[in-house]
């Protein structure tokens, strides 16, 4: 009762009269039936917005020192509603401009699916398919095998499996072959990927029990060999596709490992994390082994994304020896962590495209944004720059810069692609602000700040969204003008 008296006796005469003004909820309902535009909007959200936005009301009458009174007003009330049906309305998940010149950027969807394949997704999802039926025999049959023997083919592997991501085909593989035993990993491949996920963690989830040898720096063969005891079950290596150390060091090859593998009769695992089907260096890009060096290597197990490099649909994809794939499909957390029947069209489709390299780099969005040239993002540049400088005159100065683009998603570090990007300095405007507002947009537009300027690189925005970004550009500056 006390303190009920306490806040009761703070309200002043001006709040008590405004909170009194208040309109109620019928009559804001009353009000809202006027306006056509939300005849579609469920009761439940209407219901839900009207009393968020009065409660608010309440709160910042309340709050407010000199509060006042027109934000009472049935108008501004309702506007107010109105824009929050809207907020509530609206898909969480949306589209958004990727300006950063990251090409698979983790926070931004990483990889763009190509034409074709999103045809396979709404076939996939708008009709039945043979998921789990084998039209030839008429009985069940595996979802997995709709795409092993495009894998292998691609790949060299003699078996595939295909789980719902790269991190799960890791668990499994060390939870099937290593559970209970020793896997020896050099202290340098000990990585951490993106929300603080790392290689020990998943070793230790799996019931895989760690051993590291060697140095951070530097490894050498000797080091697995001495290490080997009769509880090891792997030898594991973890390729660094998303940091590198440089300077003194040493790094074991994947040959000497599987010759030790086979010396001491012990299955060798490689995670590629991003593994590739097409050697990239002919961009530009340092070397990175492509999947089918590592599986002609001899290597037993291979584990890697499809999300990233590969330009698919996020999974995890194991290949191997048949007799250890058959064991890993057995494991029942292949039950846990099967793919569902977007991910199996979606990777059909990619991996088709690979039947042709150059059919594949055209197609598919992320091998098509790394083999851009300088020459091709130049003139997109200058043609973007030309839509939004002439509306903008003198409130914004625009022009054209070079700019670094990274592949991203934890592939190729340290790894430039030159590139080429419209520069926005407003002339009065704070570049926070600017950020901000194109962050704000109806399709939000991601770029990069530097040096007190925003950068759009042109690597990442498709033609198509050059009109966009003009008109949404020209919309923030309006009222400068």
């Amino acid at each position: 009762m006390g303190n009920n008296t306490k806040v009761k006796s703070t309200i002043s005469s001006i709040q008590k009269s405004i909170l009194k003004s208040i309109p109620k909820v019928d009559e804001c309902f009353l009000a809202l039936n006027d306006h056509v535009e939300l005849q579609e909007a469920p009761l439940r959200i209407i219901k839900k917005s009207v009393r968020a936005v009065l409660d608010e009301i309440r709160q910042e009458v309340l709050s407010a020192t000199h509060p006042k009174p027109e934000i009472t007003g049935l108008d501004n009330v309702i506007a107010l509603i109105i824009k929050r049906i809207h907020q509530e309305l609206e898909f969480r998940v949306r589209r958004v401009i990727n300006a950063t010149g990251v090409i698979i950027h983790t926070n931004l969807g990483r990889s763009l699916l190509p034409a074709t394949t999103m045809e396979r997704l709404n076939i996939s999802g708008a009709r039945y398919s043979n998921l789990e039926f084998d039209l030839q025999t008429g009985k069940r049959g595996s979802r997995y095998s709709l795409v092993e023997d495009l894998i292998c083919e691609l790949t060299g592997a003699e078996a595939a499996l295909v789980v719902n991501n790269n991190a799960a085909a890791v668990l499994i593989v060390l939870d099937t072959l290593a559970k209970g035993k020793e896997v020896i990993v050099s202290r340098g491949q000990l990585v951490e990927i993106g929300g603080a996920f790392r290689i020990p963690d998943v070793m230790a989830r799996s019931g895989a029990s760690l051993v590291e040898v060697g140095a951070t720096n530097r490894t050498h063969t000797r080091d697995y060999a001495n290490a080997v005891t009769e509880e090891t079950a792997l030898l594991l290596k973890v390729h660094c596709s998303n940091y590198k150390i440089i300077g003194f060091t040493k790094e074991v090859s994947l040959e000497d490992l599987v010759t030790l593998g086979r010396e001491k009769g012990i299955p060798i695992v490689e995670d590629l994390g991003s593994g590739c089907l097409i050697d990239l260096s002919q961009f530009g890009l340092e070397k990175e082994p492509t999947v089918q060096e590592v599986v002609a290597s001899g290597v037993d197990v291979v584990t890697f994304s499809g999300d990233k490099l590969l330009g698919g649909p996020q999974a995890g994809i194991i290949l191997g020896r048949k007799k250890i794939i058959d064991k890993i499909k057995k494991n029942p957390l292949n039950r846990a962590m099967r793919i569902d029947k977007f991910t199996l069209a979606g990777l059909e489709s990619i991996l088709r495209l690979y039947l042709d390299e150059n059919v594949a780099i055209q197609k598919i969005p992320t091998l098509t944004m790394i083999a851009a040239g300088l020459d091709e993002l130049d003139k997109r540049a200058k043609r973007l720059a030309r839509k939004i400088r002439k509306p903008l005159k003198s409130v914004c100065k625009i022009s054209v810069e070079d700019i670094v683009s990274r592949v991203g998603g934890g592939a190729m570090p340290e790894q430039n692609l030159p590139s080429r990007a419209v520069v926005l300095r407003p002339v009065s405007m704070k570049i926070n602000k600017l950020e901000i507002s194109l962050r704000s947009q109806p399709i939000p537009i991601i770029g990069r700040i530097e040096e007190d300027a925003m950068y759009l690189d042109v690597r990442t925005i498709a033609d198509d969204e050059f009109a966009i970004i003009s008109e949404s550009i020209y919309s923030i500056f309006s009222n400068s003008f």
